[in-house]
């Protein structure tokens, strides 16, 4: 994260000659370098950066966090994977979400429907549906126009 006491240092380098410091070390490279070849815009555009530094900082340190993919505050937008594993639910609270998107259905699911509707992966809700299918809950048929394995709730 840049510092405004650092880029009003490099800010100072127009005292040796050296215009634009400050610039470069805000991302600002196309302006950091024609700072230096017209020296700061004659002394008038390194005189208004005196005024504009806060602002070059603070536009850098929001780009720098949203590239980290954090909010401007610093909080990280994304949770962690081990947050999704906390979560997981329970085998029976699986089952009724399975059931809950086969009675949306008129009462047929897919494996790939059931992850659509539960978010988890494809070995975990087809484990979950062949557990449905001995227990005699769910019955195994094919889709006649695709072929497509689908669980059969016959009580829905």
């Amino acid at each position: 994260m840049n510092k405004v006491g650092t880029s009003y240092l490099l800010w100072l380098g127009c005292l040796f000659g050296i215009s634009g410091l400050h610039r470069l070390y805000n991302g600002k490279i196309a302006t950091g370098l024609f700072w230096m070849m017209t020296w700061g815009l004659f002394g008038v555009g390194q005189f208004i950066d005196l005024f504009l530094v806060p602002d070059m900082v603070e536009e850098h340190n929001l780009k720098y966090r949203a590239r980290l993919g954090m909010s401007p505050t610093g909080v990280p937008l994304s949770q962690p994977a081990v947050a999704a594993t906390v979560l997981k639910p329970s085998r029976e609270q699986l089952m009724i979400r399975l059931l809950e998107a086969a009675a949306a259905r008129g009462g047929k699911l897919s494996v790939t429907q059931g992850v659509m509707a539960t978010g988890l992966g494809f070995a975990e809700v087809e484990a979950v549906l062949q557990e449905m299918v001995r227990t005699g809950y769910v019955g195994i048929d094919n889709d006649p126009v695709t072929g497509v394995i689908t669980y059969d709730f016959k009580e829905l």
